[in-house]
């Protein structure tokens, strides 16, 4: 093979495998509450540990939310 086409497949799966992250990361947020476009953050580097600790660590506005619906439908745990 030359060296062209070598590159053009390395580039090829760079590209896909950023993107399957970016969805991963995208969906993961989404799913906590969050905009799905802050898993953007998590390719950069140091906020993407301070993001992690959010997500670890942190109150998920899903969660929020789905206590304040307990509350008002009076259901306790």
């Amino acid at each position: 093979m030359s060296d062209n086409v070598v590159l053009i497949i390395i580039i090829a799966c760079s590209v896909f495998l950023f993107l399957f992250f970016i969805s991963i990361w995208w969906m993961i947020f989404k799913k906590a509450g969050y905009g799905g476009a802050m898993g953007l953050l998590m390719f950069i580097p140091i906020v993407n540990f301070i993001m992690l600790l959010i997500l670890a660590f942190g109150k998920w506005p899903v969660l929020r939310e789905l206590e304040q619906y307990k509350q008002q439908l009076g259901v306790r745990r």
